[in-house]
């Protein structure tokens, strides 16, 4: 019973805080329906705060008001004035779609102990949720928000390839920082190169295999309708529908030709030179701060603990924008940053160690 009470307030205070900062977004947001979206999405949290405060106290339970993370709040308007509305957007989608797995798993799991207006109110509260996801990833697409996983994931690697590369010559080249550094900044802007390259490719393959099938189903919708259908049953079924109801479904879409071809196969409006630019350009921010060091110190060994030290906090500062926004534990995101980032670069100097001490080669 303890830890149904611990989520309903702790569901309560996150309602709470979304509406009030859904308020302050409004008034600080230049976009007319933005703005305008914002002020109706608090007006609806506002409505499940009120749901969940009566559900504590209708349990006895003395509920307090909470208030918007500041962290939370200054995230952002960070990421507001740097990346964009559309980055907005795709982070607080995260945050939706947490909300909507967090109803759901409350709703299968204490529904028995729900009285039957709660449990009507809570999945007209995850109807809710699942529109407000549905607006935010319409905003992404709008504003090409899908670029910001590229942003993350190519400082991501740039800080770690980077940072493991620079520690592991720094073992051989003890006294040669700028050496170090150099090529450490080599290395960067061929992986730079590399992942723009590989996001391009990985983006134009996608789109073409998308491409591809939808043409497929086309060319079965004219030719062999039941053949069509008989495919569409097959890509429910692998999916997870059950086949009676994917049997259904599929007679009802078949029904529909060539209009049901874009349900069938992935849309996507990602433009691959845009994804290769975000990546390799986030993927060369994060070379800067493993490399920076090496040019400033007067020897490797000094460099190195400063190298990691900046890059072990530009990587914290990563994971909590990404956890404050998305809803993920920050505790846990930034530990699973971090201590990937760090294991490798303590990997790499270990493997440095040993080809100095095999081959002998160091600027001693």
């Amino acid at each position: 019973m303890e830890g149904m009470i611990e989520l309903a307030m702790r569901f309560y205070e996150d309602e709470y805080s979304d509406s009030m900062l859904y308020t302050k977004l409004s008034k600080t947001e230049k976009d007319k329906n933005i703005k305008e979206e914002f002020l109706r999405l608090s007006q609806i949290e506002s409505e499940h705060a009120k749901f969940w405060h009566g559900f504590l106290k209708a349990r006895g339970v003395e509920v307090k008001k909470s208030g918007v993370s500041r962290i939370h709040e200054l995230s952002v308007r960070i990421l507001r004035k740097l990346l964009g509305p559309g980055a907005v957007a795709s982070l607080l989608e995260l945050g939706e779609r947490s909300a909507i797995q967090k109803y759901f798993r409350y709703l299968t799991e204490y529904s028995d102990r729900l009285s039957p207006d709660e449990v009507e109110k809570l999945k007209e509260v995850i109807l809710d949720e699942l529109e407000h996801e549905q607006f935010f990833m319409e905003n992404k697409r709008r504003f090409h928000a899908e670029n910001i996983r590229d942003i993350i994931l190519g400082m991501n690697d740039g800080l770690v390839e980077i940072l493991g590369a620079v520690t592991g010559l720094s073992a051989v080249y003890t006294t040669a920082p700028k050496l170090v550094g150099i090529s450490g900044v080599i290395v960067g802007v061929a992986g730079s190169l590399s992942m723009g390259i590989g996001a391009f490719i990985s983006v134009r393959s996608q789109r073409q295999v998308n491409e591809a099938l939808r043409e497929r189903m086309r060319v079965l919708f004219k030719i062999s309708p039941e053949r069509a259908k008989v495919e569409i049953k097959e890509r429910l079924m692998e999916s997870g529908v059950p086949e009676e109801v994917a049997e259904n479904t599929a007679e009802e879409l078949a029904k529909r030709g060539e209009g049901t071809v874009g349900l069938l196969t992935q849309e996507g409006n990602e433009d691959e030179v845009r994804s290769a630019l975000y990546t390799g350009l986030a993927y060369l921010l994060g070379v800067i701060f493993p490399v920076l060091p090496y040019f400033l110190a007067p020897t490797s060994t000094v460099a190195l603990p400063f190298s990691i030290l900046l890059a072990g906090t530009v990587l914290a500062i990563v994971a909590t924008l990404v956890s404050v926004l998305s809803g993920i534990s920050m505790k846990s995101k930034i530990m699973e940053m971090v201590t990937t980032g760090l294991g490798a670069a303590f990997l790499s100097y270990l493997f440095g160690r040993l080809m100095e001490s095999i081959f002998h080669v160091s600027a001693l």
